[in-house]
């Protein structure tokens, strides 16, 4: 599709939406793919590369990023045929439940691996985005000076897959380094609630079936979102991945994909067990 970047798995079966992470490219979702196909899982998935990432244009400034993804998505749906089950990690976990309380006739079923919504968790839990400032003050120090690769360091530190950034490939630090800014952006919809999620009750009118996955080794704001959205949504199911950082779904593709198949199987064989209470 024209200005979208997509990859595609599979050919027939049902379909499978999937957004990436900040920094990456829907490639991320490759081993996930296969391994959901080795598990005998028939798909057709395409993983959409969101704005300033990959092949996908960039991103607008005088737009909301999210929504701009949101609408991204939209578009790809739109061209396939929905409704489709969605698979979202971090931002686009964000982008993923933007997509279902905005749309939800487009989306059959969510899948999330740690979204990165803030705000409830903060809401919640005292002295957590306290932590959260003061464990990303490098990142926000350098990315004020200016110093676009040392931003994409620091972040890196908490967000990234555990390795240091001098062992990072020399391709994949330039890539990080030039879509720093793309972090600053994201801002306002994961600190925030400009769709109105929680202060409208939004998350909670959900009727399609959640899962929400983290890894127990994430930094422990993933964690803490997972509990205050699974307590808006207690019609979600929780999985938490032993051994699992926050990339887990690059680095722990078979785990993940064993839970989604599982929701996925049990989605298909009972809908309504999974959907909000009329």
């Amino acid at each position: 599709m024209r200005g979208i970047g997509l990859r595609s798995w599979g050919e027939s079966g049902r379909k499978v939406l999937m957004l990436h992470c900040s920094l990456a490219h829907g490639g991320a979702w490759t081993g996930v793919a296969r391994a959901l196909a080795a598990q005998g899982m028939d798909l057709q998935a395409r993983a959409m590369d969101l704005p300033g990432h990959g092949r996908s244009a960039d991103w607008d400034p005088a737009r909301s990023f999210q929504q701009q993804a949101r609408e991204m998505a939209e578009a790809v749906i739109a061209d396939w045929g929905g409704p489709v089950d969605v698979l979202g990690h971090s931002f686009g976990a964000t982008v993923a439940l933007r997509l279902a309380v905005d749309r939800p006739g487009l989306v059959r079923s969510l899948a999330l691996y740690e979204p990165v919504f803030f705000t409830p968790a903060f809401r919640m839990f005292a002295g957590l985005e306290a932590r959260h400032d003061a464990e990303l003050a490098p990142y926000q120090s350098a990315w004020k000076a200016g110093d676009r690769e040392s931003a994409a360091r620091a972040f890196m530190a908490t967000w990234g897959d555990g390795r240091p950034w001098e062992a990072l490939p020399e391709g994949q630090r330039a890539a990080f380094t030039s879509r720093i800014h793309l972090i600053d952006a994201i801002r306002d919809t994961n600190y925030g609630d400009p769709a109105g999620m929680l202060s409208e009750g939004k998350l909670a009118a959900l009727s399609c079936p959640v899962l929400l996955m983290d890894g127990a080794e994430s930094p422990v704001y993933v964690a803490r979102i997972n509990d205050v959205l699974q307590a808006e949504m207690p019609f979600a199911r929780r999985e938490v991945l032993p051994g699992a950082a926050h990339m887990g779904v690059l680095t722990h593709p078979d785990q993940v994909a064993a839970r989604i198949a599982a929701f996925l199987s049990d989605v298909e064989e009972t809908p309504r067990e999974f959907s909000t209470m009329e």
